[in-house]
């Protein structure tokens, strides 16, 4: 698998994308449980089949894109040539002032792009950006995307209480972080929050990190650009709410996280990971968010 992903890393991106599109489209079409989720979350939501429909296809781009994100060489940055910056300004300052960053981004987009692209532009003047990283469980997977983490720019940390413990350290120490706010975090980990209209298990971690440390919050976005021409990465500040209050509840903040995220989706619905499981039921793991 690991060579399969190597060689199709050298196939342009512009044909993986479409490739991909037409797979997440074959998906659609032979997985009705698959097609029923993504189509009860995006309605449940308030979309038209016009608005979510171009995520049928994003969700099969996505997974074109992932030899090319994944596993092509170290040492080849071709980034800076596909991506194009917004709002990069305020995000460099608030890198510059040295007083913690937090960066969230959904799983809306390119994700993983957004990751590597961020660390690779950053690294030299601020050092790697720092994530949160649990392994698959099967472990020729495992060993896929570990070597992906493994890039300049990148540091990942294990999900435990000595994980969240080094981004503490990260955000006092200056230094910046990225975390995607949308998944399902295990029971005791997060609060029920509103989220696109339903209620959902909301992390209460990063509004903890926000508030313990002070580091600055942005929401981010990697979008695909049409026919494989690369990406748009947009930078927005997320301040001046409660999610950053110290004295805010824990409903409060994630309540105000999940507006922020809602933003971002709404404005990109046509590449939202709509069959995502985001209003299941947490499962029961070992408390990490007592290292806060």
């Amino acid at each position: 698998m690991i060579a399969l992903f190597r060689l199709l890393a050298r196939v342009p991106l512009p044909v993986m994308h479409a490739v991909g599109g037409w797979l997440g489209w074959l998906v659609w079409w032979f997985a009705p449980d698959y097609r029923r989720r993504f189509r009860e979350n995006a309605e449940a939501a308030g979309f038209t089949p016009a608005q979510y429909r171009p995520a049928i296809a994003a969700a099969g781009a996505m997974v074109g894109e992932l030899p090319w994100v994944w596993a092509r060489p170290r040492d080849e940055s071709l980034l800076p040539h596909i991506v194009r910056w917004d709002g990069i300004e305020a995000f460099e300052a608030a890198l510059a002032a040295r007083k913690g960053v937090i960066l969230v981004s959904p799983h809306l987009g390119s994700w993983e792009t957004f990751g590597q692209a961020v660390g690779e532009r950053f690294f030299k003047d601020y050092g790697p950006i720092t994530a949160l990283f649990r392994p698959a469980r099967k472990k020729f997977m495992a060993d896929l995307i570990a070597g992906s983490r493994d890039r300049p720019g990148l540091q990942t940390l294990p999900t435990t209480v000595s994980g969240v413990r080094g981004l503490i350290r990260t955000l006092r120490g200056g230094g910046y972080t990225g975390l995607l706010p949308d998944q399902v975090p295990p029971l005791g980990q997060g609060v029920w929050a509103p989220f696109l209209g339903r209620p959902a298990y909301t992390m209460t971690l990063l509004p903890r990190l926000a508030q313990q440390t002070g580091a600055r919050v942005f929401l981010g976005v990697c979008e695909r650009l049409p026919r494989g021409a690369g990406y748009a990465i947009r930078f927005v500040p997320f301040d001046g709410t409660a999610m950053s209050d110290p004295k805010a509840t824990p409903e409060a903040a994630a309540t105000a996280m999940n507006e922020g995220i809602e933003k971002l989706i709404r404005a990109l619905p046509g590449q939202y990971v709509w069959d995502y499981a985001r209003y299941k039921q947490p499962r029961a793991e070992a408390a990490v968010e007592a290292a806060t």
